[in-house]
């Protein structure tokens, strides 16, 4: 029988919270005929019994180690049968068959590559997703944190799309990555996920591959889910700033001209710099733990971007590749 879609869950240690995204896709999807495959990244909390136990029916991938976010994600694509393929976050929840309505609507909009639905945080107040690609001028405005003091601007919102009420059908740059429905045609046009980035930006890339291809990438609120948000990414710690610019420097080569990657980083070290003193100045005045964390972070992010080594040497070969 044809599998209508493969939902992708990339586990890693977060036990309880994928046990509660599988149970909600179990009693919120009806009337289509799907496959459940989770790739876990090496937990060590008990994730893959709790899977082997509790949910039999779902094939499993155990990796030996960590391999990321994207590349688990390609593990499971490669043995997915289904016409569409959904990549899901173990820290969401689906609401009121919200698969099934995202594929009816791709059913229906045959040009598009990539679903995103309406996200809400747990108290089911609305949470910004999708948006525009990453551009200097996107990266300038979010370094400055224009966006934030005019959010409703259509100009310096324009990133996040921060005026936008996610209420009506739209076609967006970028899918947010815990909830994409991807056409199994285009991803066999555009290929799956660029594995150079570990973790973040790499929906960022596929969404532009996509639209560089002659896709389309839509946003239907007639779906909606739960994403309680950075449920594995916070075990990252500090690392997870390292790991985010990275990917962000990443992208910015791999699209951007030069001149433009440059002035993306300096940007970054603005950014960074900025909310050092701020921060700093804060912690001197009334220490708190929190503020302490937010300092190391931001310590942690600046010395990334000035000193990581891969970053010099993607400098160096984007360099050499485009001046010749």
């Amino acid at each position: 029988m044809c599998i209508d879609v493969s939902i992708i869950i990339v586990n890693w240690n977060t036990h309880e919270i994928t046990q509660g995204c599988l149970e909600s896709v179990y009693e919120q999807t009806e009337n289509i005929r799907f496959e459940v495959i989770v790739v876990d990244n090496a937990s060590s909390d008990g994730s893959v019994e709790m899977v082997q136990t509790l949910f039999p029916q779902v094939a499993l991938i155990k990796n030996k180690e960590n391999r990321g976010f994207a590349a688990a994600n390609n593990q499971g694509m490669t043995i997915a049968k289904g016409r569409y393929i959904l990549l899901l976050n173990s820290d969401t929840l689906i609401l009121d068959n919200a698969i099934e309505k995202s594929i009816s609507f791709a059913d229906a909009h045959p040009e598009t590559a990539i679903v995103g639905c309406r996200v809400l945080n747990p108290d089911r107040t609305l949470q910004p997703t999708c948006g525009m690609f990453p551009s200097l001028l996107n990266q300038l405005l979010f370094c400055t944190y224009l966006y934030k003091l005019f959010p409703k601007s259509k100009f310096f919102g324009r990133a996040k799309m921060s005026w936008w009420d996610r209420d009506d059908v739209r076609e967006v740059e970028v899918v947010s990555g815990c909830f994409m429905l991807i056409r199994r045609k285009a991803i066999k046009e555009t290929g799956m996920f660029d594995e150079q980035f570990f973790m973040y930006s790499e929906e960022n890339d596929l969404c532009y591959r996509m639209r560089k291809a002659g896709w389309r990438n839509m946003f239907t609120p007639q779906a909606q889910i739960i994403h309680l948000g950075g449920s594995s990414a916070v075990l990252y710690s500090q690392k997870r700033a390292v790991i985010k610019d990275s990917s962000t420097i990443k992208m910015m080569f791999k699209h951007w001209p030069l001149w433009q990657a440059r002035l993306g980083i300096l940007c970054m070290v603005i950014f960074y710099a900025s909310r050092l003193l701020g921060v700093g100045i804060y912690y001197f005045l009334r220490p708190k733990e929190q503020i302490r964390k937010l300092l190391a972070n931001h310590i942690a992010g600046l010395k990334g971007v000035l000193g990581y080594r891969h970053y010099l040497e993607t400098l160096h070969e984007f360099s050499r590749t485009k001046e010749t």
